[in-house]
């Protein structure tokens, strides 16, 4: 799933470049949500494979969830696309969730929201 999402965001890169400069500020910003959801998703990535080796405790999925944070800020300090803000809180709901469920005590929290969040924050910012 990683590698596809990174070829789309790849495609989606070379498909906006190519059109030309008088659309910079809206290809800047789309590029900038496509690199972001690549990261997101990477993060994504990252966090269900800190759950799933639990021998490295929770600090390795709380840094995932930082990671997809900090991603989250960026891309929602740029845009006032309420597709795009709508998938930002729904990715923010799912970590803050997941963040709960491991200072909670749970070793094995459901990841699958943030997995799904991500997966949507990638179809918006696919044209």
């Amino acid at each position: 799933m990683q590698k596809h999402h990174r070829a789309a965001a790849l495609a989606l890169a070379a498909v906006l470049t190519i059109p030309g400069l008088a659309a910079c500020d809206a290809i800047s910003t789309a590029l900038d949500c496509a690199s972001t959801a690549v990261a997101i998703t990477d993060g994504a990535n990252d966090l269900q494979q800190a759950i799933s080796n639990s021998t490295n405790g929770p600090e390795e999925a709380k840094k995932a969830l930082d990671q997809i944070e900090d991603n989250l800020k960026k891309i929602g300090d740029r845009t006032d696309n309420t597709d795009l803000g709508k998938a930002i809180d729904s990715m923010n709901t799912a970590v803050t969730n997941v963040r709960t469920a491991i200072d909670s005590g749970d070793a094995t929290p459901d990841i699958k929201p943030v997995a799904d969040a991500a997966a949507e924050l990638s179809k918006v910012c696919t044209p």
